[in-house]
């Protein structure tokens, strides 16, 4: 069985009429991290968004395909089935409902009728990823991010990353507001998953977590546009030397395009 591809082809997305991506082309495939960069305002978070269908953003053209079939033709329910992940750069709290809970009707939503998870498995399989994220045991019966820390939430999100077992998964400012440690643990989970089978991309502002988690390909989006494609040295560059090298060499001007949510 071949690894999944991701395939985005001249994407065009607006939030209340106003436009924010202006032509994304980008391709992600089982066994490759992707990291895209670039300024506050460009376009990072609209992408990820567009790609699971959040209902604000309105594609108004290009294309969305995964394995040959049409995102945009689905739900966002189906986005999830098929095998596509996002971890959110502020996820929900879910009063009511446990980690324990959640996860293991995430995991059965993927399956088939009749060949739910059986409850030890799920057990098994979910204490011992929550040992390797090095998570307190209690973490399982908490309401989902009820009153979790920025860093607990993060975990949290790699957690179900790794219980859930996508075949591409978005990663929206994974590291924002985590200190060192938890960083080091996140970046942890991530290189667990990385194999044939799983494809990762990877929106972030800084260098640091690309210091734990070395990418194949790193892109900077501006304009709401990826502009530049490198390897590591890339984001390397950018850490020491800004983004204005890019703009001088590309002839890009200043330009806010708009709110990320």
């Amino acid at each position: 069985m071949s690894a999944s591809t991701l395939t985005i082809k001249d994407l065009h997305v607006s939030i209340e009429g106003k436009e924010i991506l202006k032509g994304v082309n980008l391709e992600v495939k089982g066994g490759e991290i992707h990291a895209i960069m670039g300024p506050n305002g460009t376009g990072k978070s609209t992408l990820s968004a567009a790609i699971m269908g959040h209902p604000k953003y309105e594609v108004t053209s290009g294309s969305i395909s995964f394995d040959g079939e049409d995102v945009l033709d689905m739900e966002v329910d189906e986005r999830a089935r098929v095998g596509l992940f996002l971890a959110m750069q502020y996820p929900s709290e879910i009063s009511g409902v446990t980690n324990a809970e959640f996860l293991r009707s995430a995991i059965n939503a993927r399956r088939e009728e009749g060949d739910e998870i059986s409850l030890m498995k799920f057990i098994r399989q979910m204490d011992k990823q929550m040992e390797f994220l090095e998570m307190s045991e209690d973490m399982s019966q908490r309401y989902l991010n009820e009153g979790f820390s920025g860093g607990e939430k993060k975990r949290n999100e790699i957690l179900q990353l790794m219980m859930i077992q996508p075949k591409i998964a978005i990663l929206d400012e994974i590291d924002s507001g985590l200190d060192i440690d938890a960083l080091k643990v996140v970046s942890k989970g991530i290189n667990e998953m990385r194999g044939e089978d799983f494809g990762c991309l990877i929106i972030t502002h800084y260098q640091r977590l690309l210091n734990y988690i070395t990418p194949d390909f790193v892109h900077v989006m501006m304009q709401g546009r990826v502009v530049k494609s490198g390897g590591p040295e890339l984001a390397a560059r950018l850490e020491s030397e800004g983004y204005d090298w890019i703009k001088q060499e590309l002839g890009i001007e200043d330009e806010t395009v708009g709110q990320e949510a």
